[in-house]
C-alpha cells in the first residue's frame, strides 16, 4: 500500500496543476496551502475572462458589473466579461441595405447593450462609442432619438438613475404587473424574458425586506441597489397593492414559498 501510495504522489507532483503550485510556492516564498489557493483564485478568473466561446463577429469585452452602485468610479467597479455581437451578417445587411447606415448604427447599439445586460453587464456611453467606432456625442443623440421613439436602451447612466425620469427597471415591472406578457415587454423594451425575470426578482427581493420593515437605507446596504430605485419599487408595490394586482398577488405568494422553503 505504501509504496502504491507513494507511485501516485509522484504521478500528482507531475501535473500540470501541481507544477504551477510549486513554482507559485518557490517564486513568492509560500506555503503549499497558500500557493494553492493562489492558483485556484487565478485560474478563477482566468475561466472568468478568457475562456469564452466566440463566433464569427463577437468580441470578448470587459464591463462593469451591473450590481455596482452609481457614482463608483469605474476604475474600482467589478467587472464583467460579456461576448457582444459587433457583426451578424443575417440581420446587418438587411438593416443595411433598407434603412442606411445610422438605422445599422442604432440597430448594432440595440443588439450589443442589450447582450451585455443579459450577462449582467452594462455598457456606457463610452463603450458603446468605442464598441462601434463613433463618438460618445453620436451615441447619445441615437439613444435620444431611439428613447422618443419607446425603445429603452439599458446602458449603465439609465441603469443607474444618473439621469432625470423613472429608472427602466421600474418602466418594465409596470409592464409586466399592467398585464402585459414577456413577449410583449421584450418587443417593447429589448430585454430579453431573462432579463425581465431577473428585474422581477431584484423586486421581490426588495418589497420583502419592506415587508419585514426594513428601512430604506437597510435594503440598500442588503442589495446594494440605489435609495431611488428602492422607493420606485416600494412606490410600485404600493400603487398594485392598492388595486389588489393578481399578478402581484401571484408573484408574492409564490416569493413567500420560495422563502419558506429556503428557511425549512
Amino acid at each position: 500500500m505504501t509504496t502504491v501510495n507513494s507511485f501516485t504522489d509522484r504521478l500528482k507532483s507531475k501535473s500540470v496543476k501541481n507544477s504551477i503550485i510549486n513554482n507559485i510556492a518557490r517564486d513568492f516564498n509560500l506555503t503549499p496551502i497558500l500557493a494553492e489557493a493562489y492558483f485556484n483564485q487565478i485560474k478563477d478568473y482566468f475561466t472568468e475572462h478568457v475562456q469564452l466561446n466566440l463566433t464569427s463577429g463577437q468580441v470578448h469585452y470587459l464591463a462593469v458589473d451591473d450590481r455596482e452602485p452609481a457614482g463608483k468610479p469605474v476604475q474600482l467597479c467589478l467587472k464583467k466579461s460579456v461576448h457582444l455581437t459587433l457583426h451578424n451578417p443575417d440581420e446587418d445587411l438587411s438593416v443595411y441595405k433598407k434603412e442606411g447606415l445610422a438605422a445599422l448604427r442604432q440597430h448594432r447599439l440595440i443588439r450589443i447593450t442589450k447582450e451585455a445586460i443579459e450577462q449582467g453587464a452594462l455598457l456606457s456611453y463610452e463603450d458603446i462609442a468605442f464598441l462601434l467606432t463613433t463618438s460618445v456625442v453620436t451615441i447619445k443623440r441615437d439613444i435620444a432619438y431611439l428613447r422618443r421613439g419607446g425603445t429603452i436602451i439599458p446602458s449603465r447612466g439609465w441603469r443607474h438613475d444618473m439621469g432625470r425620469g423613472t429608472t427602466h427597471k421600474t418602466q418594465i415591472l409596470e409592464l409586466y404587473l399592467s398585464g402585459y406578457q414577456f413577449s410583449d415587454i421584450e418587443k417593447r423594451t429589448h430585454h430579453s424574458e431573462t432579463a425581465v425575470k431577473r428585474y422581477i426578482q431584484d423586486f421581490c427581493r426588495i418589497i420583502l425586506l419592506h415587508m419585514k420593515k426594513f428601512s430604506v437605507d437597510q435594503i440598500r446596504i442588503s442589495t446594494k441597489f440605489s435609495n431611488r430605485l428602492i422607493g420606485e419599487y416600494i412606490n410600485l408595490y404600493k400603487k398594485y397593492s392598492k388595486e389588489d394586482n393578481d399578478k402581484l398577488k401571484a408573484l408574492f405568494n409564490l416569493s413567500v414559498k420560495k422563502t419558506l422553503k429556503i428557511k425549512g
